[in-house]
């Protein structure tokens, strides 16, 4: 089972995520929150895999939520959630950490599998919006001259694992992919993560977007 948190001020919302997320498709709701004001104690006393965030909330939002929560040991992935196309507050959740966003209306078996994806250590950033909301990030962060030059840093493979991620795929696409084992991925997702002061996937994918490395192939 896949434990959720959920956190969004809307009964109704947060009912049908109930009846999209539930025990016969390996999801179980822990928790609840209608404010993200008690996100932080919701995630110690329940412990999820992964937190549904919506994005808008009239005491405290899901951006400053996110940012109590990334800042927490062993935090769990947030996954953000919206209404809106909302560019500027979708880019607010990734720099926060959220490990990705989804809009509300998604189809269930999307949902599911954003949820799956995210609680696996994953990314997952809905192509709807993802062209627009990169393009907020870029242009609203701050400086980070670092990291310019960092991408030089990385071995061929990892260029290659960084692209493949920038497209999406998992650890274990990656491996069938490369035809190497998850575990040798993980290895290079880690190297990747650390010589990037990277803070998650969803960065990751940033980072590849920013650099041109999503253009890559693979061999």
């Amino acid at each position: 089972m896949i434990r959720v948190l959920l956190v969004d001020d809307q009964e109704l919302v947060r009912a049908g995520l109930r009846g999209i997320l539930r025990a016969a498709f390996g999801f179980e709701i822990v928790g609840e929150c209608a404010d993200g004001d008690d996100a932080v104690a919701a995630v110690r006393s329940t412990r999820p895999d992964v937190v549904l965030m919506d994005v808008r909330m009239p005491r405290v939002d899901g951006v400053v939520a996110t940012q109590r929560l990334t800042g927490e040991h062993d935090a769990p992935p947030v996954l953000a959630l919206t209404t809106f196309d909302d560019d500027d507050a979708l880019a607010g959740m990734l720099r926060a950490g959220a490990a990705g966003f989804v809009l509300k209306g998604i189809a269930a078996d999307e949902l599911q599998r954003a949820v799956r994806v995210v609680a696996q250590g994953g990314a997952w950033l809905d192509p709807i919006v993802t062209g627009r909301v990169l393009a907020v990030y870029r242009t609203t962060r701050s400086p980070a001259p670092r990291r310019d030059g960092a991408a030089a840093a990385l071995t061929s493979r990892e260029r290659e694992v960084l692209a493949l991620i920038g497209r999406g795929a998992t650890n274990d696409e990656i491996a069938r992919l490369l035809v190497v084992s998850p575990l040798t991925v993980k290895t290079h997702v880690n190297h990747i993560f650390s010589k990037l002061d990277l803070r998650n996937r969803a960065a990751a994918i940033v980072f590849a977007f920013d650099h041109g490395i999503t253009e890559q192939s693979a061999d």
